[in-house]
């Protein structure tokens, strides 16, 4: 028998999670649809059991514990204990749901560039202004928030695999996915671009430029 405030949390819960995926995943594909003709969708990358490969996987568990989370506090899974208090389900609520609107927001920044997943045929705008000009992933930065929130709504056991699921897969996408797609599409400028801004937060993770080869001096230069 789960406590009526465990109920209230989980199904809150729930509601959010809902919202997000309609607002983050749903109306951003139909408005991208709207405005290009194209859902924006690209799937899974790599070949199967690689790294690229995994990311996507991961993304998908941690989507599915999402609501796995709440629905099994629901039908009884306790929380865990140092993380069973009022005060944070509060934090949790007001970060999932801030999660939601940044989430949409920088969505939203991305404008017709915004895809999930890459494809490398493509070429679309590097994007370093509005949020993009203090993180070099804010969409991400704001899903990992939204993640951490409905946690600590609803802490149990597969709520938190959840979210360190979400973590993986979001480091994953970023790392052996997305920067090496933009270093290839963009060369140069996206280089400089994130040697400058950081990665999920300010200043941090920052990409360190490759030091320029020196030539060694040939008999006719001497």
């Amino acid at each position: 028998m789960t406590e009526p405030g465990t109920d209230v949390a989980a199904v809150g819960a729930l509601g959010i999670y809902a919202v997000y995926l309609g607002v983050g995943f749903g109306l951003r594909t139909w408005l991208q649809w709207r405005r290009t003709g194209d859902t924006g969708w690209r799937g899974i990358s790599g070949r199967f059991g690689s790294p690229e490969w995994w990311a996507g996987v991961l993304f998908g568990a941690a989507l599915v514990a999402g609501v796995l989370g709440p629905v099994t506090a629901l039908l009884g899974l306790g929380p865990v204990q140092f993380l069973a208090a009022p005060a944070f389900q509060a934090v949790g609520l007001v970060t999932a749901a801030a999660g939601v609107l940044a989430t949409f927001g920088t969505q939203l920044a991305m404008g017709t560039s915004w895809r999930i997943g890459v494809d490398d045929s493509e070429h679309t705008d590097l994007v370093t202004t509005g949020p993009f000009a203090m993180v070099r992933n804010p969409i991400f930065t704001a899903m990992a928030a939204t993640g951490l929130g409905l946690a600590l709504m609803v802490p149990n056991a597969v709520a938190l695999l959840g979210f360190v699921l979400l973590l993986v897969a979001l480091q994953l996408q970023v790392r052996v996915v997305e920067e090496p797609y933009l270093l290839r599409t963009h060369g140069e400028v996206y280089a400089a671009y994130a040697a400058t801004v950081g990665r999920f937060l300010p200043g941090l993770g920052r990409r360190t430029p490759e030091p320029a080869s020196v030539s060694r001096p040939t008999r006719e230069a001497i």
